[in-house]
């Protein structure tokens, strides 16, 4: 496929990328492999308790699905039947590659169908990823401060590494480019937040090429705005991650039972190529790159893909209305919904858009009245979830909504009421499903990447052994009224590693006073989680012993956000009653204790804590 810009070669019948070739540059992806191809599609699934399989997508069918001067369109299909059982994932897919008359680059989709009646099985992960040329692309870029001279694949092999504690992670000891030695390298670093990674990719100096994947909109995947994948990391690979486990763990599979019927469209994504005439300037590269991304997300949903089932402009709904607030303890008067995410997903319950795997999601920001307009919605039934930082919880409409092509359904003034029974009597952190307001160390000066050390400190490796050194025989002690959060509550409760290298659990206290108390009242304690791993938080009022504890959770949670330096990662938000009878007048003291400790990457991450009057 050919434009006179960008030159694609595919193989046929698989539909694997071999080449591709812009400004006089013959291939760039990566030649010197084993591998005949540089880019492709797979699907990592499993069927029962069978082992997973990594599966690339090959297709057996090739076809021109359409050809003129302004486009053409290739098909690779991949079919299943009842003899692929256990070898194949039970799906067909037809990968789709479009090339465009004047476009300096190239556009990929797929759609993804499992038959009424094939086998249950479930989809850990799919994607698309570019092995670039690895002499040729050394500097990443994935955000205004998140750019680099990254090091090389081979630096990462044990004659130039050592690895360590969780397997992605290196030390680089002997990399090829001597400024990086000392330098941890985990690609996990370098994940985005769904709305923050529309683009990323790798620059090449000489010539002056860019290789990006954008991505214009965030509808077929899973998990809302803010959850987290994997963008570029040493390879150079980037990836266009479509649905995975990442930040999530097990509740986020994808699972297909008793036979169910589901088709998905996963894209269109385009892969920008440009260049610099003057040579070798990253942020001019960059810089073209978001402006080219505002035109892709500008021109969504595209008009040139040629499958049926990607549904156009006109084939498409809207929803709009008005979001408030009504907490009587902060203001009598409404509260505009500032920035609120506002969100259309598959019918659930509360908060069951995070684990939602299967349809399509449609998210927007509130403007400073509250007011939102989520346009081009798939035809389908949906719920309305929103939240907003600043408050706990979130708001989920009492009905679902049907969207059809054309309409526009306006749900006019829609109004939340938080969580409250009472005044706040104190509270720690900020209610935005983040631990990043908490105190993040500095890192080890063993484990440092230098792309760190001004901002997001939380992406530094190894900052879960840091709590031990801070706190080495005792625990967190937090005093209300005296103490600081963003200085003197650790952003993670983790286990303490003890010198036979075991891991204890941890109870951190909180200490505050109370100057009257309603014996016979009931006093609420809200806890918000930014994240949990296999944890099991305890609660205890002023008895550290107490057994049964006041308030224990089930062990919940395999985000690993803590391991893989991500701030957050499922929101779990637990609304505890205290009996007047279980505390004192004058200082009392909440224990909270997370008992798991098997490893050392078992922990929560606290979003906000808040105690209210009876």
């Amino acid at each position: 496929m050919d434009n006179g810009i960008v030159r694609l070669t595919l193989s046929n019948p698989e539909g694997f990328i071999t080449e591709v070739m812009y400004n006089g540059v013959d291939n760039l992806l990566e030649v010197h492999s084993s591998e005949p191809y540089g880019g492709y599609w797979d699907v990592v699934w499993n069927e029962e308790e069978n082992e997973e399989i990594f599966e690339l997508i090959e297709g057996s069918q090739f076809q021109i699905i359409y050809q003129d001067d302004k486009k053409i369109e290739v098909s690779f299909k991949k079919k299943w039947n009842p003899s692929l059982k256990g070898k194949r994932s039970p799906l067909n897919i037809d990968k789709r590659f479009v090339l465009l008359q004047g476009s300096s680059g190239f556009y990929t989709y797929a759609i993804y169908e499992h038959v009424k009646g094939w086998p249950d099985f479930q989809i850990t992960e799919t994607r698309i990823a570019f092995k670039l040329r690895k002499e040729k692309f050394h500097y990443m870029a994935i955000a205004d401060n998140r750019q680099r001279v990254m090091p090389m694949l081979q630096d990462r092999s044990p004659k130039r590494s050592q690895k360590l504690a969780y397997p992605e992670a290196v030390i680089l000891v002997k990399p090829t480019n001597p400024a990086l030695r000392g330098e941890v390298d985990d690609k996990y670093q370098y994940s985005s937040e769904y709305k923050d990674s529309l683009v990323h990719g790798w620059i090449c100096a000489k010539p002056s090429i860019g290789f990006w994947l954008i991505t214009p909109s965030n509808e077929f995947k899973s998990g809302g705005p803010l959850r987290q994948d994997l963008t570029s990391h040493v390879g150079p690979t980037v990836l266009g991650m479509f649905h995975s486990s990442h930040y999530a763990g097990e509740e986020i599979v994808a699972k297909f039972t008793n036979g169910e019927y589901w088709k998905k469209v996963f894209g269109p994504v385009f892969i920008y190529l440009n260049s610099d005439l003057k040579n070798s300037r990253p942020n001019f590269l960059w810089e073209d790159a978001k402006r080219q991304t505002q035109i892709e997300v500008a021109n969504w949903p595209y008009e040139f893909p040629t499958s049926v089932d990607y549904l156009k402009k006109e084939q498409r709904g809207s929803v709009s209305g008005r979001l408030l607030i009504l907490d009587k303890y902060i203001s009598k008067n409404y509260i505009y919904g500032n920035a609120t995410f506002v969100g259309l997903a598959s019918p659930g319950e509360e908060g069951s858009w995070q684990k939602e795997t299967k349809g399509y999601q449609f998210w927007v920001r509130a403007n400073a009245k509250g007011n939102f307009f989520i346009k081009n919605v798939l035809s389908g039934v949906y719920n309305l979830y929103a939240w907003l930082p600043g408050f706990i919880g979130e708001f989920t409409y009492s009905t679902t909504i049907t969207v059809t092509s054309g309409g526009n359904i306006d749900l006019h003034n829609l109004v939340y009421r938080p969580p409250r029974d009472g005044p706040t009597l104190w509270e720690i952190g900020i209610p935005d499903r983040s631990a990043a307001e908490f105190f993040v160390p500095d890192p080890n000066p063993k484990y440092v990447n230098k792309l760190y050390i001004e901002h997001d400190k939380f992406r530094q490796y190894g900052l879960w052994e840091k709590y031990a050194d801070l706190y080495p025989t005792t625990d967190l002690i937090y005093q209300v009224g005296v103490s600081n959060y963003t200085k003197d509550w650790f952003f993670a409760q983790v286990t303490r590693k003890q010198k036979d290298n075991s891991n204890k659990a941890t109870t951190w206290q909180i200490k505050f006073q109370l100057s009257s108390l309603h014996r016979t009242g009931v006093y609420k304690l809200r806890v918000a989680l930014a994240s949990a791993h296999l944890s099991k938080l305890q609660v205890r009022i002023n008895d550290p012993t107490i057994e049964p504890a006041h308030f224990t959770t089930e062990l919940i949670g395999r985000d690993n956000a803590i391991a893989r330096h991500g701030i957050h990662g499922f929101y779990w938000l637990f609304n505890i009653s205290l009996q007047g009878s279980w505390l004192r007048e004058g200082e009392n003291t909440i224990f909270l204790t997370q008992s798991q400790s098997q490893t050392m990457f078992q922990g929560i991450m606290y979003d906000y804590i808040r105690m209210e009057a009876t």
